[in-house]
This record gives C-alpha cells, sequence and structure tokens, in this order.
C-alpha cells in the first residue's frame, strides 16, 4: 500500500507542474509548451484514476 501512496503523490505532483507548464506556456505564448503539458496532464490523470479505482476495488471485502 505504501507504494501506491508514494505513486500517487508522485502523480500529484506530476500533474501540478503540467499545470505550471501550461501556464507558462500562454504567458510566452508558447503553445508547444501548452500542448506537450496538456497532454502530459492528461496521461497522468488517467493513470491516477486507473490508480484510485485500483485502491478503491483491493479494499471492498
Amino acid at each position: 500500500m505504501g507504494k501506491k501512496v508514494a505513486l500517487n503523490v508522485f502523480y500529484n505532483i506530476i500533474i501540478f507542474l503540467c499545470l505550471l507548464f501550461i501556464y507558462k506556456g500562454f504567458e510566452l505564448a508558447r503553445y508547444e509548451y501548452v500542448l506537450a503539458g496538456a497532454f502530459i496532464g492528461g496521461v497522468f490523470i488517467t493513470l491516477k484514476l486507473k490508480l484510485i479505482k485500483e485502491v478503491k476495488s483491493s479494499q471492498k471485502p
């Protein structure tokens, strides 16, 4: 279970960094940064949702 908690924290950090990357991309008018940040953020959000679903299903009796 500790590995899953660490993985969840890692996903949260990456998603936060992607949001900062998207913000800076808009600020600097570098839309390729926005696209890359949105894509990578979307991948990690999907992985986080799968992890949450896996943890919920393992806790049910």
